[in-house]
């Protein structure tokens, strides 16, 4: 799982891990990895390493498939939830294009380069991908220009790798999970009604990856986003 070591990424891999799941840590950081996994294995849960991967790089993606290849060849479970959320402060007027190129590098092109390269094995692997997003239709309480564009793209790429791997009959199953509005660092810890916190969020993810259905090419909400009065 991209993204384990905090936030939504680290409940997830709790309530995975405590459900019976291996747990690998994909993390950019190795100090902020390391206190993750400390964490984790402390509530009991079986985090069998750590990868290095940053998303901004290329290099360090092909070095993080070949490593996880490598060490982790019974991989059947791909989580892509690292992302950042760009400059969620100003309106799309005022966003640069910097900032827009910047969320798209890391939580688009540098996931689908991640799910690209790990494809095979997650195949031979019969396995899932899923994608930690946000809906592709607009929302008018809450709509930062880079980051729900960094989202729909992914989406995008969830429902055509569905579809092809439906036709050529490849058997990974992909889909995407909106957790709904959640109190983490991305948000600056935003907490008002109807946010959730990232146990409760953690529980429920595991609850679906767990619940033995097929959820090919399915976006699925946890919790709506919250409309304001």
């Amino acid at each position: 799982m991209t993204g384990a070591n905090k936030g939504i990424g680290f409940g997830i891999a709790k309530y995975l891990g405590l459900s019976g799941w291996q747990v690998i840590v994909g993390a950019r950081d190795r100090q902020r990895a390391e206190k993750s996994i400390n964490e984790l294995r402390s509530a009991g849960i079986d985090v069998i390493g750590w990868v290095d991967i940053e998303l901004r790089d290329f290099a360090n993606i092909e070095q993080a498939a070949k490593t996880i290849n490598e060490k982790y060849p019974q991989l059947s479970l791909l989580i892509n939830n690292a992302g950042i959320p760009g400059d969620m402060s100003v309106d799309s007027g005022h966003t640069e294009i910097s900032t827009i190129r910047e969320t798209l590098d890391v939580n688009f092109i540098g996931t689908f380069a991640l799910t690209k390269a790990l494809l095979p094995l997650i195949a031979k692997n019969q396995g899932r991908i899923v994608n930690v997003t946000v809906p592709s239709e607009i929302s008018p309480y809450w709509h930062p220009l880079a980051y729900v564009a960094s989202k729909a793209a992914q989406n995008a790429m969830m429902g055509v790798m569905a579809i092809e791997f439906q036709q050529h009959n490849t058997p990974i199953e992909i889909f995407s999970v909106h957790p709904g509005p959640t109190t983490t660092d991305l948000n600056g810890n935003m907490s008002l009604p109807g946010f959730h916190d990232i146990e409760t969020v953690g529980q429920k993810f595991a609850a679906l990856i767990n619940d033995g259905q097929s959820h090919q090419g399915e976006f699925i909400e946890l919790y709506p986003i919250v409309k304001e009065d």
